[in-house]
């Protein structure tokens, strides 16, 4: 069966039949209401809180949060609505600033601004991408009760009210993106953000992926109920990018809700755990440090000393913002943590990450990568085995595995959520 990507660039595969588990993707989900119906839905039936007009009482000074160019959230149709309902609820259009939650993902540039927020709203209102390497730019709210420092914008104690705008999807470091993600990490500093990380870096991907509930979320909620994260609207996509749902209200019962829809969404059940795994990264190509979700999802499913194939075109890169991944490559726990309290890695975003890779072709599966934007010896040093294209790929993996081995192939791997029937 031959099996395409989604990068004209990038060659076919052919995997013989009696080879193939399957092709597995997010769900595509028949919605007869417009984006605009859906998120107007939402915003009119709020989860765990009054609506907007109800809940402001007028001259409140507002901070809307919005995720960064890594995601696919519909701001250009929720952002109008949203400033609708707060013009309703009496406050001024001077009073509402709009912050981008980089995490610790480079800044967006002119051209990205416009094309995700459109030109008109990108001139009425300031936006500002969140500065997280900045100090003078942070403020610093104490700790958690579990001991995480709280550094974050400072714009967030120069408001009244702090709306987040994102979407959930299954993620690696906190079970699902959305909820309080659009402050920690989203507008965080590099210390908060390395602290929920690490702690994530301590469990394997198949006790935290796709988790609505679990240790390193619990955290990340603290982290942003204190920061003074008030309200959310969020959206779930289908497998071909359409916003299906979306939920809105308190922070902590929208996000649950929407966890279990996007969990329907992006659920695939294979029969069995695979020999080898393939999987694109998409939608999350631009560099490494984002097409590692593909990594992650197929951990869930690949066999011990099995092969992970992960095929991306990465033109950013490695990661512009975290040289430390090329420089000691993936690792395991044991060795990032030596390396960080050696004083030799000093970011633990960067040793978690490297972790969260590390674990899948460090210690459960080899790892093979298809990519024109990481050069060989790059690949090489991070810990991969070099592939041309996905054929060869395949074949190196077989040479691995055996003629015999079952494939599994992942198609929008950034974003599946792979499972075993019956597990």
């Amino acid at each position: 069966m031959q099996i395409s990507f989604p990068y004209p660039e990038m060659k076919p595969m052919d995997v013989p039949e009696q080879n193939l588990l399957g092709v597995f993707s997010p769900s595509i989900v028949e919605v007869r209401e417009s984006v605009e119906q859906i998120i107007d839905r939402a915003l009119s039936n709020p989860i765990g809180s009054v609506a907007l007009t109800r809940l402001l009482k007028g001259g409140e000074r507002v901070l809307i949060v919005v995720d960064d160019y890594t995601r696919s959230t519909p701001l250009q149709e929720i952002l109008p609505r949203l400033i609708k309902e707060l013009q309703h609820a009496g406050v001024n259009k001077k009073d509402i600033h709009i912050l981008v939650a980089l995490g610790t993902h480079r800044p967006m540039t002119e051209d990205e601004m416009i094309k995700k927020f459109g030109p008109d709203l990108s001139k009425q209102y300031p936006i500002l991408n969140h500065s997280w390497w900045d100090p003078s730019q942070l403020i610093n709210l104490g700790e958690t009760e579990k001991g995480t420092p709280i550094l974050v914008n400072r714009m967030v104690k120069e408001v009244d009210f702090i709306v987040g705008i994102g979407q959930i999807v299954p993620h690696r470091v906190s079970g699902f993106s959305g909820g309080c993600n659009i402050v920690q990490p989203g507008i965080c500093g590099e210390e908060t953000t390395g602290k929920t990380h690490w702690l994530s870096a301590r469990f394997r991907g198949r006790e935290i992926l796709g988790k609505i509930e679990n240790p390193v979320k619990d955290e990340i909620e603290r982290v942003a109920l204190k920061a003074g994260l008030k309200w959310i609207i969020n959206t779930i996509q289908d497998g071909t990018g359409r916003t299906v749902d979306a939920v809105a209200g308190d922070p902590i019962p929208a996000y649950r809700k929407g966890g279990n829809r996007s969990l329907q969404v992006y659920q695939a059940e294979l029969p069995q755990d695979a020999d080898i795994v393939v999987a694109d990264s998409h939608p999350y190509d631009s560099e490494l440090w984002l097409a590692s979700k593909g990594i992650y999802a197929s951990e869930l499913v690949v066999k011990q000393d099995g092969v992970v194939i992960l095929v991306s075109p990465c033109p950013e890169g490695v990661s512009p913002s975290h040289p430390e991944v090329l420089e000691f490559g993936y690792q395991t726990f044991e060795n990032a943590d030596l390396l960080f309290r050696q004083g030799k890695i000093h970011k633990l975003t960067a040793a978690a990450h490297l972790v969260h890779v590390g674990r899948v072709i460090k210690e459960r599966a080899k790892g093979i990568f298809v990519s024109q934007g990481i050069s060989k010896e790059e690949k090489e040093r991070l810990g991969f085995i070099h592939a041309e294209d996905p054929q060869k790929a395949l074949e190196m993996a077989f040479s691995l595995t055996g003629r015999d081995a079952k494939v599994a192939v992942l198609q929008r791997g950034g974003e599946v959520l792979p499972v075993i029937k019956n597990s």
